[in-house]
């Protein structure tokens, strides 16, 4: 009887110690999915904040430790405004057929661009990140050149 007292406990101390890796793991899946949506940031133009969703690549993570930024873009071609940096970003371009209004996109390893209409192109970008809600962005934007803020 003390025999099966013993084995018993020792099953307890076992299955007890056994549960809690399980626990620390399904913690760590969800940090891994968190990570996979993408980091959210804001960006400010004028008085206006919107939240966007960057994307898990190279020039991203590159991009972030600029951060907090503030750059004047310049306006080009009625739908996008850009900025050229001194210095050029990690960069996996394709091509695309269709921006869209709230893309960030990063053109030519150096230029950071901000699309605020959709527009059909033919040329490659590294994708960036994205505007979670663009609805006031071309209003916001206006024509000419704009002061924009990113921030984590």
């Amino acid at each position: 009887m003390k025999k099966f007292f013993v084995i018993m406990f020792l099953i307890l101390i076992f299955a007890t110690g056994c549960g809690e890796p399980q626990a620390k793991g399904f913690e760590e899946k969800n940090i891994s999915v968190q990570e996979e949506v993408g980091m959210k940031i804001k960006i400010q133009i004028g008085e206006k904040i919107f939240d966007a969703t960057l994307e898990d690549n190279s020039a991203t993570r590159e991009l972030v430790k600029n951060f907090p930024l503030e750059v004047e873009m310049i306006e080009l071609n009625g739908n996008e405004k850009y900025f050229r940096f001194n210095k050029n970003f990690p960069s996996a371009d394709k091509k695309f057929s269709e921006t869209h209004s709230g893309d960030l996109m990063l053109y030519s390893s150096s230029y950071l661009v901000l699309f605020y209409k959709n527009f059909s192109t033919n040329y490659n970008y590294t994708r960036l990140g994205k505007i979670d809600n663009p609805a006031e962005l071309e209003k916001t934007v206006g024509a000419g050149n704009i002061s924009v803020k990113f921030v984590k």
